[in-house]
């Protein structure tokens, strides 16, 4: 059975629904998401200059490919997010952290300040590594 175990030195973090580290023991499957930007199911990107939108749904992306995968959010033990504007990410970090935290996830996570993303208009990108 797998165990994953949160390793947190401190609490500061628990607020931001993120973990200093994770140790996945006894994994039978990882599952490695490509970066999921706020794009419709045609690929057009949605939501110009509405970093808060932008982020809800490029979480709502990484949790289809999850499903669709036979994980769920969950299962996330690793995240990251790439912005093209910091302050207005953590300004609206609340998104990200509320739905982590409804289902009990707190991955080992990296916030990442970025000059521009492969599509001009998309402000925020999510990887993830979810495991099973």
């Amino acid at each position: 059975m797998t165990e994953i175990q949160k390793i947190n030195p401190e609490t500061w973090q628990d607020k931001f629904a993120f973990s200093q580290a994770i140790e996945v023991k006894e994994a039978h499957r990882v599952l490695y998401c490509a970066g999921q930007t706020p794009v419709d199911l045609e690929g057009k990107p949605q939501h110009a200059n509405d970093i808060r939108l932008q982020i809800s749904l490029a979480l709502e992306n990484v949790e289809r490919i999850l499903i669709k995968s036979g994980y769920n959010l969950a299962d996330v033990v690793r995240l990251n997010i790439y912005t093209c504007d910091m302050d207005a990410t953590l300004k609206n970090y609340d998104v990200l952290a509320q739905r982590l935290q409804s289902v009990g996830c707190q991955p080992s996570s990296s916030l990442i300040g970025v000059t521009r993303l492969a599509i001009p208009e998309v402000l925020v990108e999510i990887e993830a590594t979810a495991a099973k």
